[in-house]
């Protein structure tokens, strides 16, 4: 599709548009904010931030709104809230944002300032309103992506009009441009490169947390990585029910293990991508046919993707979890026959399950980018699991995702030498 892969910037050749794809987010922002008849969206997660901002959000300011927060007010730039005197930084670092626009936050840390937490909400609450008033939209529904008690208590006291304003942050996500687009292929390759290491890595003594701190290590060498949220190793009786964790388990030969980069974030971008592996010996027949069940479901669900198919189309290439599992219901299922939305959130629109997804379908749009993702397995045994990461286009997919899926790989130094093991 064009991509080149290329994580620097050069003179000589086009890659990554950064300019192009902020403006664009911003103005696809805007675009909802105003279908949903909202005069300002004030964002307080860090995804949303920074989708209208084109700013980062430090580790550890992260899963904590308010810290840093951002307001897109009608038609004007938008206005960032930082975190104490990090302001500074940004009109160094973000040009894009003019001075005027950057102030800093009034936080209250979810409620752990404790009696402050009135006063910080007051003085949050009348800067979000000067906003709004400068920008000529006062008086106007004010979108929220977070809301707590203290801000609905403040809020009702200063007559602020707020409303859902993360459907329309999720649907101005859903959709990404070129740019955005190449940035999910180079997460792609991210990804192969390091399930290939993960392969070269594995082998029979080692422990499930000793293969995700070596993958961790490799990712953060990578230019332009920011976070690692998760690299799931599981192996063994630990893949069935996927558990979706690591532990010190010592990893025999002839188990099955899997590993799941969720997520990986290359500015911004983030990974979710399944690839299962056998250690020291070839899988048993059991393990080959329950692993070509799940590919089969996996394929079949991709076949289904289409611009103007429905998330229900997808799910319904999938199984019954009642019949396959003989679970309660789908929720007891969650996650196991599953898709979702990949950009600067591990959870874009659309996310696909049965759960849902049969009664109240999603249409699927060019320029969306999730992954899809099946598994199956024995209780207590083994398990597969399996995720590709595809772009929507007019007239065709493209899986971004390229380490070989077909069969488990084997991970076998010695063809052979494990053939004893039962």
């Amino acid at each position: 599709m064009g991509a080149n892969f290329g994580i620097a910037g050069l003179d000589w050749q086009q890659r990554v548009n950064w300019d192009r794809m902020r403006k664009y987010r911003t103005e696809r922002a805007r675009e909802m904010m105003k279908k949903h008849g909202l005069g300002a969206v004030l964002c307080m997660y860090d995804e949303n931030v920074r989708y209208i901002t084109g700013t980062l959000t430090p580790g550890w300011n992260r899963l904590k709104p308010g810290l840093r927060y951002a307001l897109l007010c009608g038609d004007g730039a938008p206005v960032l809230f930082e975190q104490g005197d990090l302001g500074f930084q940004i009109e160094r670092h973000s040009p894009w944002i003019p001075k005027e626009n950057v102030r800093h936050s009034f936080a209250w840390i979810k409620g752990a300032a404790g009696p402050a937490s009135t006063q910080q909400v007051n003085k949050f609450t009348k800067a979000i309103l000067e906003e709004m008033k400068r920008h000529g939209v006062a008086g106007q529904k004010l979108g929220v992506d977070f809301i707590d008690i203290n801000m609905i208590n403040i809020f009702k006291e200063n007559n602020v009009t707020w409303v859902d304003g993360m459907t329309a942050m999720m649907e101005a996500r859903a959709v990404k441009n070129v740019d955005e687009q190449e940035c999910f292929r180079i997460v792609g390759a991210i990804g192969d490169a390091t399930h290939w290491e993960c392969m070269k890595f594995l082998r029979p003594g080692i422990t499930e947390n000793q293969v995700t701190a070596h993958l961790m290590h490799y990712l953060y060498s990578i230019p332009g990585m920011e976070d690692v949220e998760d690299v799931i190793v599981s192996s063994g009786p630990n893949t069935w029910p996927n558990w979706r964790n690591f532990s010190d388990r010592i990893i025999q030969p002839g188990d099955i293990v899997f590993m799941d980069l969720a997520a990986l974030t290359w500015n911004g971008y983030k990974s979710c991508y399944y690839r299962t592996y056998c250690v020291g010996k070839e899988p048993s027949q059991e393990q080959k046919d329950t692993y070509k069940e799940a590919l089969g479901w996996l394929y079949d669900s991709i076949g289904a993707v289409k611009v103007g198919a429905t998330t229900r189309d997808i799910a319904l290439k999938w199984p019954s979890a009642m019949e396959t599992w003989g679970y309660e219901d789908e929720d007891q299922a969650a996650a196991n026959l599953w898709g979702h939305g990949l950009g600067l959130a591990q959870y874009d629109p659309p996310v696909i399950s049965r759960i849902w997804s049969l009664d109240h379908p999603i249409d699927i749009k060019e320029g969306m980018t999730f992954a899809l993702e099946t598994q199956h397995g024995k209780r207590f045994r083994y398990g597969v699991r399996i995720e590709e990461m595809l772009i929507v286009h007019k007239g065709e997919i493209e899986i971004v995702s390229n380490f070989p899926v077909k069969q488990i790989t084997v991970v076998d130094p010695l063809p052979g030498y494990g053939d004893h093991v039962k």
